[in-house]
């Protein structure tokens, strides 16, 4: 096999390839090739042309960094840019907001009110909302786990818990299950999903008020 190797490396070094392209393509290691086919003299065409073809990829992953690098550099700019075009939040944006997002991923039963998320901020708002919009007595409030088998659901219990400031022992049950939607994502949601629950039909028959106004409003 070695024997194979070595004679497939000197016929592409014969050819003008480089030792690193020689390594790459028969599947060996640099340091065996150099000893292969050292004693190659290369004509001066073909030096040449493993200059050119060496500073052309140089050249190109030079581009390619630079271009990265421009691009993240302007989208840094674009987003600093939008961010301090947003001031603190009154209570009537905060309405707003919460009622638009509620309705957008929120539960539709009548007797419950859940809002369900991945996101940190998402969760930290509606907690926000239901807080000082919508006036919840911490007592009232639950929170819900849902989290792939092989995740560490404590970990993850603790995390969410802090996010939402709702205490350990106003959770339901976590609910550690692989779903069929999720399966082939096993890994992509490590803390997995949370949910916020209020038991009050009066609270849900009001934010579904509140939506059904600010659709008849524009």
């Amino acid at each position: 096999m070695k024997e194979e190797e070595r004679n497939a490396a000197i016929k592409l070094r014969r050819e003008g390839w480089s030792m690193g392209e020689i390594s790459k393509k028969i599947g060996v290691a640099k340091s065996s090739v150099s000893l292969w086919v050292g004693d190659i003299q290369l004509t001066q065409g073909q030096r040449n042309q493993l200059s050119l073809n060496g500073r052309s990829r140089d050249s190109i992953e030079k581009r390619r960094t630079a271009r990265l690098k421009n691009e993240s550099a302007k989208r840094d700019v674009i987003l600093g840019a939008a961010q301090k075009e947003v001031s603190r939040l009154t209570e009537r944006e905060l309405w707003l907001m919460g009622v638009m997002l509620y309705w957008a991923e929120g539960g539709k039963t009548q007797r419950t009110v859940r809002f369900s998320n991945s996101d940190p901020d998402m969760i930290k708002i509606m907690m926000a909302f239901f807080r000082r919009v919508c006036k919840v007595p911490e007592s009232k409030f639950r929170g819900s786990l849902h989290i792939h088998p092989h995740l560490d659901y404590k970990k993850a219990e603790r995390h969410w818990s802090s996010v939402a400031g709702i205490p350990l022992r106003q959770f339901y049950k976590t609910y550690r299950k692989m779903n069929i939607a999720s399966k082939h994502k096993r890994d992509n949601i490590p803390l997995g999903t949370f949910d916020i629950y209020i038991c009050s039909v009066e609270l849900f028959l009001k934010i579904s008020g509140w939506a059904r106004g600010i659709f008849r409003s524009y």
